[in-house]
């Protein structure tokens, strides 16, 4: 019983976190021109964090739709590896199998590992955790949204580096290995190098497929060592 109590504790400082990360979102998301509504649209049928102000930065750039769908797109096939791994943890079947899509996200996921040695509590982490997001960024999005028109320009408060410094903040705790920080640092030098040249959203496209081609040179050299 403690254990189930230290999860569902856990899960909601989760989610409360994730709630107050929401309301920059809500708030940059309609300051970047999308209405209330769509916005919240965002929120609840793409729920992925990453890939929400990957969309929503390339249109605050200028970047075409196709493009901005595509950038929040690259980002969220993580997520279709997470549901690989949780699938047979979880063993759902049928309908059931698209809500459990829709909640299989970097943190439900990692509470359900964390606890994987006990299928019971790997459940009750992911779903605790997930629904706990789910609501409270739902929620934290709406109050940004609503109350972006009383930001004014998101600039002056530094709003606008939001979206990087979100990035940053994801990416910098994963760069554990050589490998990892090699194709970084690639994809950094290609993204820098290739906006001066292309438009909106493009170069993250493409510093992305350069950073996983490097990626994969580099394992199969790792390996053939």
């Amino acid at each position: 019983m403690d254990q189930r109590r230290a999860i569902l504790a856990d899960a909601l400082g989760v989610g409360l976190a994730a709630g107050a990360y929401a309301i920059s979102f809500g708030a940059i998301s309609v300051a970047s021109g999308l209405t209330v509504l769509q916005t919240q649209a965002l929120s609840v049928l793409m729920f992925t964090g990453a890939s929400q102000f990957a969309l929503v930065g390339v249109l605050a750039a200028g970047g075409g739709a196709f493009v901005a769908v595509a950038t929040a797109a690259l980002l969220g096939t993580r997520n279709g590896f997470y549901g690989l791994h949780m699938a047979p943890l979880l063993g759902m079947r049928g309908w059931r199998r698209l809500p459990t899509a829709q909640v299989t996200i970097d943190e439900s996921t990692a509470m359900a590992v964390r606890h994987e040695g006990n299928p019971r509590d790997a459940r009750l982490a992911f779903w605790s955790t997930g629904l706990a997001i789910f609501i409270l960024w739902n929620l934290g999005t709406l109050l940004g949204a609503l109350g972006a028109g009383l930001i004014g320009d998101p600039g002056t408060y530094g709003l606008d580096a939001a979206i990087p410094a979100a990035f940053l903040a994801l990416l910098w705790p994963r760069l554990t290995t050589t490998i990892m920080r090699t194709v970084a640092a690639v994809s950094v030098v290609a993204g820098v190098a290739l906006t001066a040249v292309l438009p909106a959203g493009t170069p993250v496209l493409l510093a992305g497929a350069i950073g996983v081609a490097c990626g994969i040179v580099l394992s199969r050299r790792e390996s053939d060592a």
